[in-house]
């Protein structure tokens, strides 16, 4: 991992942020283009919306993404650029929590800070035998109190890297390796057989499904409508054709009749020229399912209120959800 034994604290917190909710062997190359692009915190904050966004497209939770650059121009302005070194100014940037800000005070200024991610709390739970859910707000308290209670404070980021490091190559999810586990002997799980149960987890909702069918309007000289999407809702910032949401699937032949196509051509007349197959696309509490119809009015518009008409070859210069992207990758391939 690139970011291992960093000590610069605008790389450890850039590492922490892509690595919210994102595999390890993804977030590496994201990373990787993130420090070749904006070398500096400085760099970042004056990059435009766009063009960060556009960095972190395919990444998700685009929440992320908007909170690093909001840091990045905290950082620039307030800091001059210089990361600020106490915890409780690196808790307050957006987007950081305790265990990012534990990190960051920990690895870049040896802060005694103790870092409780899912490796270390899986330890907690099956070293000391603790069935109280990881998610719970008492659950939240005894990894914290214990976890600070057991750090090394005088050398705190090499021991979270070192437990953490542990719960990565040890005391694994799947097939940990109790038996040359140099803690075993002392380990309330492997005594009682609680291993495989714990730690304890909540049970996650069910997934709601949300139907999106795009109207991909042909807007004349090889242009089409799209907008940026400003709602309070998933892909916020990110851009998409003309969006109409349905709580369920709607049948081809349906599609002309929809009353948003009759309601932004109606006037004009239209013809669809192609309707996609359904893409799905599974996020943490929502599945997505989409269809993407291609619509040729039978007199170019010169106005769609709300969008813009950029040129299908410029429009991989925008950040859109992945579920748009890798269609538009498929039209670029044919």
């Amino acid at each position: 991992m690139p970011w291992k034994g960093e000590k610069d604290p605008y790389r450890i917190w850039l590492s922490e942020i892509i690595l919210q909710q994102t595999r390890v062997e993804q977030g590496i190359s994201y990373y990787e283009k993130f420090i070749s692009g904006f070398p500096t915190i400085k760099a970042l904050a004056k990059a435009s919306e766009k063009e960060v966004f556009k960095y972190w497209e395919g990444l998700g939770y685009y929440s992320r993404c908007k909170n690093l650059i909001a840091s990045a121009k905290i950082i620039a302005g307030e800091y001059k650029g210089v990361f600020p070194s106490s915890y409780d100014e690196i808790l307050a940037l957006p987007g950081v929590g305790p265990y990012t800000a534990a990190a960051i005070s920990s690895f870049a200024f040896n802060l005694p800070y103790a870092v409780v991610d899912g490796n270390v709390e899986r330890i907690l739970a099956r070293y000391f035998g603790i069935s109280i859910p990881k998610s719970s707000a008492s659950g939240k308290k005894i990894y914290a109190d214990l976890s600070f209670s057991l750090l090394d404070k005088n050398n705190p980021g090499n021991f979270n890297q070192a437990i953490m490091d542990f719960g990565a190559t040890v005391c694994k999810p799947q097939n940990p390796l109790c038996t040359t586990c140099p803690l075993s002997k002392n380990c309330e799980s492997n005594k009682y057989g609680w291993t495989g149960i714990l730690p304890q987890k909540k049970v996650a909702p069910p997934r709601k499904t949300r139907w999106l069918y795009y109207f991909i309007i042909d807007a004349g000289k090889s242009k089409y409508w799209i907008r940026k999407r400003t709602e309070n809702d998933i892909w916020q910032h990110l851009y998409e054709f003309v969006l109409l949401e349905t709580g369920q699937l709607i049948p081809h032949d349906k599609i002309p009749d929809v009353s948003l196509i009759k309601e932004k051509l109606g006037k004009t007349g239209f013809q669809i020229s192609h309707i996609s197959p359904i893409f799905s696309q599974t996020l943490t509490h929502q599945s997505i399912k989409g269809c993407f119809i291609h619509v040729k009015p039978s007199i170019p518009m010169v106005k769609l209120s709300g969008y813009q008409p950029v040129a299908l070859s410029k429009l991989r210069d925008f950040p859109f959800p992945k579920l748009i992207s890798d269609y538009l990758g498929l039209l670029n391939s044919e």
